[in-house]
């Protein structure tokens, strides 16, 4: 490894530290609560009733989540050696499930450094699994409480954003502190350091397109799956559904940082990943009866290519780390892994 890696706290993730409880469900339940496959929402009143439902289901799994601290989970088991490579911010509450999630984080090395707060619980995300598809509902609680002035503004905090390399928000956080995330892209762009985002899901470019469009002149990676792709396009009159373009289009948003040209990676399910210069990279075929849980494939994917950044190698790399990781992710449920990667 280059001597880059030798380091903690190379990469650093914030975002919503959630504890996912996953199901496997029926159409029926999710026709009962208006829920779409291969969707992800926020948790309204009318969702209430699912968490007390889910719950008493027959199979069910708790799993730490929430995206970018899957991510960073997934790189720092890609790298393996040194440990604390990642760190975390997020807000959790003082509770049971804040516990959960900070053994959990201890347990595969990442340094998670939360915010507690007692006013709000610890979030947690409805998993709900349907064969090869998933509808993830989040209902944020604690993580909704991160306060910039009362975390990341702290010196000791500071100083752990400062001795990263590698910087990943999911684009979720943007419903919660955007201007913790400007705080660090800002910081990011002005030491020519490397500023990753998600575009999440489709109703991030929808609802809070304005805190995105502010803070994407910093993004140097951006990453994305196609249907988030098609409708951040259309957000901002592409006036094209092909990948490709939308790709190539977001690449030439305007940019602060000019040293660093963006990169944009649009994964598709089983499809070829998109990444700008637009090459089209094939991903590992996989039989679809051995896919488990697709909830946490794109988290994978992300953290597997984070993995390969860190150690500084090329575009196609980390591609094919990602590609790897999704491999892994979705043929457990969860997003969990294995001991140890089988990675060249």
């Amino acid at each position: 490894f280059t001597a880059l890696i030798s380091i903690e706290n190379t990469l650093f993730g914030m975002g919503n530290p959630l504890l996912d409880i996953s199901a496997v469900v029926d159409k029926d339940f999710l026709d009962k609560f208006g829920l779409k496959l291969n969707d992800q929402i926020l948790a309204e009143d009318k969702h209430k009733a699912l968490f007390d439902e889910i719950v008493k289901r027959n199979k069910v799994e708790y799993h730490a989540g929430g995206s970018t601290q899957n991510s960073v989970k997934i790189a720092q088991w890609m790298i393996q050696k040194p440990q604390k490579v990642a760190t975390f911010f997020g807000c959790i509450g003082s509770d049971q499930f804040g516990e959960i999630l900070k053994k959990k984080a201890a347990e595969v090395h990442v340094d998670a450094h939360y915010y507690e707060q007692n006013e709000e619980p610890t979030g947690t995300c409805a998993a709900c699994i349907t064969g090869d598809k998933r509808s993830l509902v989040a209902n944020l609680a604690a993580a909704n409480c991160y306060k910039k002035e009362k975390h990341l503004d702290l010196d000791s905090n500071w100083e752990l954003v400062k001795k990263a390399k590698v910087y990943y928000i999911a684009g979720f956080f943007l419903t919660v502190s955007p201007e913790s995330i400007m705080k660090v892209a800002k910081h990011a762009s002005d030491n020519n350091k490397i500023f990753c985002m998600n575009l999440s899901a489709p109703f991030i470019s929808q609802f809070f397109k304005e805190p995105l469009m502010k803070v994407m002149p910093y993004v140097d990676i951006l990453f994305g799956n196609e249907t988030e792709a098609a409708t951040f396009a259309k957000e901002l009159d592409f006036e094209t559904d092909d990948i490709a373009e939308i790709a190539k289009k977001t690449q030439n948003l305007p940019k602060e940082n000019t040293k660093r040209q963006r990169v944009v990676v649009f994964t598709q399910g089983k499809d070829d990943t998109v990444a700008t210069k637009v090459t089209m990279f094939p991903v590992l075929d996989i039989d679809q009866n051995d896919i488990v849980d697709t909830n946490g494939a794109g988290d994978a994917f992300v953290g597997g290519f984070l993995s390969a950044l860190v150690q500084e190698h090329v575009l196609e790399e980390c591609i094919r780390a990602g590609h790897y990781a999704a491999n892994v992710i979705i043929r457990r449920v969860g997003c969990t892994f294995p001991e140890k990667p089988e990675f060249q």
